[in-house]
């Protein structure tokens, strides 16, 4: 299987598995990935969806053999879909870099609301050298790194290091290299643990104002946090604070406290 599957601790975990191609994407992987992660948006047993890879590569981008063959008008559909799940789902996605992220690599590890990565990761958009531009995943790393440096990596090729992704804000964390599964695993098992109303509530928010007026966010935000304070998680967070204790959010699955 070129992708893998596994449930646990409601954690959905998608795992490229191409390590002997370097986990390059063909439109099969794509339609996996978005086809899992739009089912995800309606399981209320799933909080917090988990991207990583087998081997020492990340993902090398769009998969060159397939690309070669098959007609570019059919590719571009998988690819721009994958390219778009972090803009469009309501469940945290935590992206786990394990190795060299470029092209399509690079464009998934921008779908990533919360990004680890290894001290150990290169990251880069070498598509010029190929004849080619980031078109698919343009949109998305822009709007991580912004039009300029992306405009500038996508002339040049040139590769970039954990510390300037980190620095760029692609990614929050650096880890060593044998940790970041594991610090990745646990940081998506924590989000999975916060309350459900919350996360999708503060999704909503992030998805609804971009793009928005300060005055119309501002709006948007004075009706959602009136909505949000008013609800049962809410009521039980501060009780748990001031109790010192772990919450048991209403709005999670009962038998995820059993």
């Amino acid at each position: 299987m070129d992708l893998l599957i596994h449930e646990k601790h409601r954690v959905l975990h998608l795992t490229l598995n191409r390590p002997g191609k370097r986990n390059a994407l063909t439109a099969e992987m794509c339609s996996g990935i978005v086809r899992a992660v739009n089912e995800a948006q309606e399981r209320s047993d799933i909080g917090c969806i988990l991207l990583s890879a087998t081997g020492s590569v990340f993902c090398a981008g769009m998969d060159l053999d397939e690309a070669a063959e098959a007609d570019g008008d059919r590719l571009f559909q998988p690819h721009d879909d994958v390219f778009s799940i972090g803009a469009t789902s309501l469940k945290p996605l935590v992206v786990c870099v394990n190795g060299a992220a470029l092209g399509g690599g690079l464009g998934l590890v921008a779908q990533g609301h919360v990004v680890v990565a290894s001290d150990l990761a290169v990251f880069g958009l070498p598509e010029i050298r190929l004849g080619l531009w980031p078109f698919v995943v343009y949109r998305a790393v822009e709007a991580a790194l912004g039009p300029r440096r992306t405009l500038q990596l996508s002339l040049t090729g040139d590769l970039f290091q954990p510390a300037e992704a980190l620095d760029w804000g692609l990614v929050h964390r650096v880890c060593p290299s044998m940790e970041v599964v594991d610090r990745a695993k646990a940081m998506a098992r924590e989000l999975a643990k916060a309350s459900p109303r919350a996360l999708v509530a503060g999704m909503q928010y992030f998805q609804g104002s971009r793009g928005k007026s300060w005055k119309d966010a501002g709006e948007l935000a004075a009706a959602m946090r009136a909505e949000l304070m008013a609800s049962d998680d809410f009521q039980e967070g501060i009780a748990a604070f001031k109790q010192k204790r772990e919450p048991r959010w209403p709005s999670m699955p009962a038998e995820f406290y059993k």
